[in-house]
């Protein structure tokens, strides 16, 4: 149950954030990943609440709105959160690339 209850935080916590970056309103984001109109602001908000958690399918959908990877929402540390989305973009704007990360 306590995994249960950390993802919920998690991912109420990094949707909120990617959704705000994002510009987007909690109907505008449940709208573009799928949800009915009429309960799309509750139920994205209840997410946010930690209320309730999304499933994967939901996720992934909301990541592809937000253009976020699905491992953010994941991600109990907040450095390693950071570091999936500058890693996401870094791939986005140099494909093909490779990043090295060296041991300090």
């Amino acid at each position: 149950m306590l995994i249960c209850a950390l993802d919920n935080t998690v991912i109420g916590k990094r949707l909120r954030l990617a959704r705000v970056d994002k510009g987007l309103k909690q109907t505008e984001l449940g709208c573009l990943a799928g949800l009915d109109e009429e309960t799309a602001s509750s139920r994205v908000s209840q997410y946010e609440r930690e209320v309730s958690a999304p499933g994967f399918e939901l996720v992934s959908r909301f990541a592809a709105v937000l253009d976020v990877p699905e491992a953010y929402f994941y991600a109990v540390d907040d450095d390693l959160a950071t570091l999936i989305l500058q890693y996401h973009r870094f791939k986005k704007t140099n494909p093909g690339s490779t990043l090295f990360i060296t041991p300090q």
